[in-house]
């Protein structure tokens, strides 16, 4: 390959899910800048969501790791990805790398990235839990990511206080807003509601945390308690394909009249799901971030949250993970119509939508093909969507 030197290739790397929605609309706002080319290398972390969530956008990767095995260990995992990525951002002589978030593939591109000498951006930068623990790994990865980066992209102000905080250079950092505002709402919009749910009143669920796997036993009794408390609702609660989770949810959960397991749902029908939902229960990251950009009420299946932000807002709910605790969070919610029009009504703190625009513009300024972006602030974004 000949290197095109009046054009910068800048690959925007990812593995999960999670990673491929956040950056979908990134690919696209880089597309769009002049100077800049866009080659998305995947690392197949999870391989059936990945690719599930890659048809939702339309996106084909130009390189793909395919590292997945099963249940493989979070040390296994590392030590496929490192060398097979060192190796592919040489024969792709990138430019730039662009990761997301924390995820374990996140600091492995971006080690990988720092021993080529391949500058950094870390998209959803300077989230704190402030535990090691909560989230596992997820916290020790952001942070581990966070000192190889050369461009932060801070969602928050919140955000970009904690990278000043660990002495990161104020002249690269840039609060975003968090690009998944901008996904789950394009997605949502088009997106439609499966026809055996309309008409419901609906609750989404959603629970696959690592270290919530010794308690989640007890988090679906909780929620076993509320639904039978609450017949007039329909509970829908697409399980995680971890075998622990599965074991641990489905003997307490099924059977139940108004409780649907169902298999893990595409991206765009997972958003139809949260858009239609009263209430999202869930110990999931994004999901926080989407419900409230959906003008849903969240109850956040955690005892800490790197998000702190929808909790001040109001548009959060932390519930911790004990049974009796879960269940009160959630009977006041359910019982008290007008405490959950209030959280809708709350604005949403993560962003307006433009965050990947931002973020392709910092990138652009980067290599000198534009001028600097500047910060979004809270004030700026709406309520919720229309």
């Amino acid at each position: 390959m000949t290197a095109d030197h009046t054009v910068k290739n800048v690959v925007v790397a990812f593995g999960t899910r999670p990673e491929a929605t956040k950056m979908a609309p990134v690919i696209e706002a880089l597309d769009r800048q002049e100077g800049l080319r866009v080659t998305v290398l995947v690392t197949g972390q999870q391989r059936e969501q990945l690719d599930s969530a890659l048809a939702v956008f339309g996106l084909t990767p130009h390189a793909d790791l395919n590292v997945m095995t099963e249940r493989q260990t979070l040390s296994d995992l590392t030590g496929r990805i490192v060398p097979q990525a060192a190796r592919k951002l040489r024969e792709l002589q990138a430019d730039m790398v662009l990761v997301h978030g924390d995820t374990t593939t996140t600091f492995c591109m971006a080690y990988a990235a720092f021993v080529e000498g391949v500058a950094v951006g870390h998209v959803e930068a300077g989230l704190r839990s402030g535990s090691m623990t909560e989230p596992f790994p997820e916290e020790a990865n952001r942070k581990l990511t966070s000192v190889l980066t050369t461009l932060d992209f801070a969602p928050t102000s919140l955000s970009r206080d904690n990278l000043l905080r660990e002495g990161k250079t104020p002249g690269g950092i840039f609060v975003t807003g968090q690009t998944a505002v901008d996904a789950v709402r394009a997605v949502a919009a088009r997106a439609e509601l499966r026809a055996s749910w309309r008409g419901k009143r609906l609750v989404a669920v959603t629970m696959h945390r690592r270290e919530n796997l010794p308690v989640m036993r007890e988090l679906a009794l909780a929620l076993r308690d509320v639904a039978l408390n609450h017949p007039e609702r329909h509970f829908v609660y697409p399980v995680h394909l971890n075998p622990a989770v599965r074991e641990a949810v489905t003997p307490v959960l099924s059977g139940l009249a108004n409780f649907e397991l169902t298999e893990p749902l595409a991206y765009d029908e997972m958003s139809a799901l949260m858009a239609a939902s009263d209430l999202l229960a869930t110990d999931s990251g994004g999901l926080q971030e989407e419900g409230a950009s959906l003008g849903v009420p969240v109850v956040v299946l955690r005892n800490v949250t790197e998000r702190p932000e929808g909790v001040e807002a109001g548009v959060l709910r932390l519930a911790g993970t004990e049974r009796a605790q879960v269940s009160r969070v959630l009977e006041a919610l359910l019982s008290n119509e007008g405490e959950l029009a209030h959280m809708r009504g709350r604005p949403n703190p993560y962003g307006d939508g433009q965050a990947s625009e931002r973020i392709a513009r910092a990138v652009a300024w980067h290599f000198g093909l534009g001028k600097r972006p500047g910060d979004w602030q809270v004030a700026s974004a709406a309520v919720h969507p229309s």
